[in-house]
């Protein structure tokens, strides 16, 4: 059974891949640690991993915890060592989509948000641009013409 690490943000990027079905796979959850997402463990014992929550709003504090979620992005990468990480986004996910694809060659699927209708996300074009993918995935016709290179499948909602 293929090992899957699914992994976001807290908040609408976790609910939608909340709405992916886990069981199908040997998974674990990567998403912040915040009050919303502490009850992650009792839903899923023993298969959620934390990150540290970042918010652009800070600048200063953002880059050093964006450096060292990378650090703990790399060590439970190590820990889990998955076949396939798939994430619905934001920057939470960038590191791990790195180490993934670049360091570790394994596969990475990008589900761009469903938010977005005619733009991609900060987090999706870094992605998108330095193809820390293998798959991209958008949820509307109309995010072709942002990544055309991507794969439009439906909404998961």
């Amino acid at each position: 059974m293929k090992k899957v690490m699914f992994i976001s943000s807290e908040g609408g990027h976790l609910q939608e891949l909340r709405q992916l079905n886990f069981n199908s796979y040997d998974y674990s959850v990567v998403t912040e640690k915040t009050d919303s997402t502490k009850g992650l463990k009792n839903k899923y014992p023993g298969k959620v991993h934390y990150l540290y929550y970042g918010t652009r709003r800070t600048p200063f504090i953002y880059f050093f915890i964006l450096l060292f979620n990378f650090f703990k992005s790399w060590h439970i990468f190590r820990k889990i060592k998955p076949d396939v990480v798939v994430t619905t986004g934001t920057h939470t996910a960038i590191p791990m989509c790195f180490i993934a694809k670049k360091m570790y060659r394994r596969k990475v699927i990008w589900i761009e948000t469903y938010a977005n209708r005619t733009t991609g996300t900060l987090a999706g074009n870094i992605c998108y641009k330095h193809n820390l993918y293998n798959t991209f995935i958008v949820q509307w016709p109309e995010m072709l013409e942002v990544f055309p290179k991507a794969k439009y499948w439906g909404s998961i909602f």
